[in-house]
């Protein structure tokens, strides 16, 4: 299993191109927001101070190294909640007592979910407005024939990279539903914690960064299957 992910990584490791535009930049920075929030329910669960302190700031990196990711996305409702939410995770990092920080991270959490379901609906409006740009587009192609240009070079690459995981995702789906319950997920939630982990790094190349966004979508949708079993 753990031969098939590694080729699978490799396979695009060498893939480089230039950014593809908002809706990227939104789905990126949700990728890191997420990190963030398994990173505070960590810390909620944990009664060390010490630990609790370190999944944290943890938690607190991952929220920062998103500043330029929502810039670009032009999502200024998750940017305040998240301010909020990194406000009270400092402040948790400063107390001694744990019950005295486990209330501010519940209060972080909830400003984290808020920039979450605000950078969702981002997303939307911003997929919306693509496809009626699309359309008005396909109405008049040759004043547009420039755009459609860089689309045709652009798309290849993402096929290709979408192609090279269409093995994982038959391998993962398979350890799922043949691999002891306990130990898929496992294998899975560790996949995906890797992949948070990798788009937190700020020189990833979009190629990088589209296939860990989408392996990470691809281990969470099987993880899916294991619903019922692998929280227990």
């Amino acid at each position: 299993m753990n031969k098939t992910y590694t080729i699978l990584i490799l396979v695009v490791c060498f893939i480089s191109f230039n950014s593809f535009g908002n809706l990227r930049e939104c789905e990126y920075a949700g990728a890191n927001i997420e990190f963030a929030k398994t990173q505070t329910e960590k810390a909620l669960e944990i009664s060390d101070i010490n630990l609790v302190k370190y999944h944290v700031y943890k938690a607190i990196s991952a929220i920062q190294k998103t500043d330029k990711k929502l810039s670009n996305c032009g999502c200024e409702h998750a940017q305040k909640d998240l301010a909020k939410g990194v406000e009270n995770l400092k402040l948790a990092t400063k107390q001694e007592e744990l019950f005295k920080a486990k209330d501010l991270l519940l209060v972080s959490l909830e400003s984290i979910m808020k920039g979450l379901n605000a950078l969702s609906e981002h997303e939307y409006h911003i997929e919306q407005k693509r496809e009626t740009l699309a359309k008005t587009q396909s109405q008049n192609s040759k004043d547009n024939q420039n755009n459609a240009e860089t689309e045709q070079s652009i798309s290849p690459i993402y096929k290709e990279i979408d192609q090279s995981l269409e093995k994982y995702r038959k391998s993962i789906n398979t350890v799922v539903e043949t691999i002891n319950c306990k130990e898929a997920s496992s294998f899975a939630q560790n996949i995906i914690e890797q992949c948070e982990n990798q788009l937190l790094m700020e020189n990833l190349t979009e190629g990088k960064k589209y296939y860990y966004l989408r392996t990470k979508e691809i281990t969470v949708n099987a993880l899916e299957k294991l619903r019922d079993c692998y929280g227990r």
